[in-house]
C-alpha cells in the first residue's frame, strides 16, 4: 500500500508561482513512477507531469512547470511558474509501480486526496 499526501495549494494571482509537494509512504519509493494530474470543475482529470528517471510534461505546462523528486525524503514536487487562470484545478499526486511514465490516469494505482490551486486573473 502507498499513501500519498499533497500540500502547497492555494490562491495566487496570474503570473505567480506555487510549489506543490507530495509525500509518499508505505513502499519502496525509488521503484515508482510519480505523476501529477489535475481536474477542473466539469472536466476530466488530465495529465500534468510525471517523473521516474526521466520526466514528461503536458504541452499546456511545458516550460512553466517543473517536476522533481527526492528519493531520500520520498517526496515529489511540482514547481508551477507563470500561472494562468486556466491552471485552476484540484491537483492530484499519483503513483505507478515501475519506472515507465504514463499520461493515462488509469495507469496509476495510488492517488492522494488532492489540493486546490486557484489562479485569479
Amino acid at each position: 500500500q502507498v499513501q500519498l499526501v499533497e500540500s502547497g495549494g492555494g490562491l495566487v494571482q496570474a503570473g505567480g508561482s506555487l510549489i506543490l509537494s507530495c509525500a509518499a509512504s508505505g513502499r519502496t519509493f525509488n521503484n515508482w513512477a510519480m505523476g501529477w494530474f489535475r481536474q477542473a470543475p466539469g472536466k476530466e482529470r488530465e495529465f500534468v507531469a510525471a517523473i521516474s528517471w526521466t520526466d514528461k510534461y503536458a504541452d499546456s505546462v511545458k516550460g512553466r512547470f517543473a517536476i522533481s523528486r527526492d528519493n531520500t525524503k520520498n517526496t515529489v514536487d511540482l514547481q508551477m511558474n507563470s500561472l494562468k487562470p486556466e491552471d485552476t484545478a484540484v491537483y492530484y499526486c499519483a503513483a505507478r509501480a515501475g519506472l515507465l511514465l504514463s499520461v493515462v490516469p488509469g495507469d496509476y494505482e495510488y492517488w492522494g486526496q488532492g489540493t486546490q490551486v486557484t489562479v485569479s486573473s
